[in-house]
């Protein structure tokens, strides 16, 4: 399986950002971009193009679900998987109608995180993906 090589992630705790990277480093050491709001990935994203997005929902200045729906605007086939602490039903709809690919509660333990991370992996770059991440 091929694991995406550029992952941008968007958290406005610094301590949130710290504890997702380093359960990513796992998956071939991919590039990690880091940004503390959704303007600010916005514009990472367009100008950097990850393979993967990991958005929190909830932030300053842009909150990750107008972030989501402006990289997916920028590029239909963002991976964007959101982040969130809230598990309310309305939220998790709104994160599919801007066309998130997945989300994650924050608060899960790393060890099912990292499970997580691997089923939407393999989902999205695994064998047979014809969107997989390109060299």
């Amino acid at each position: 399986m091929s694991y995406p090589q550029s992952i941008l992630l968007t958290d406005d705790e610094a301590h949130i950002r710290k504890f997702i990277s380093l359960v990513l480093r796992k998956y071939d050491n991919p590039r990690i971009l880091e940004a503390s709001d959704g303007a600010q990935a916005v514009a990472l994203y367009q100008e950097h193009r990850p393979d993967m997005v990991l958005m929190d929902v909830n932030m300053p200045n842009m909150d990750g679900l107008q972030a989501l729906g402006q990289i997916r605007q920028h590029d239909p086939d963002a991976i964007v998987v959101m982040l969130t602490s809230l598990t309310n039903r309305q939220t998790v709809e709104e994160c599919v109608r801007l066309g998130a690919t997945d989300y994650i509660r924050k608060d899960t333990p790393r060890e099912e995180l990292s499970a997580r991370f691997e089923e939407i992996i393999a989902d999205c770059f695994g064998p047979g993906n014809t969107e997989a991440a390109a060299p």
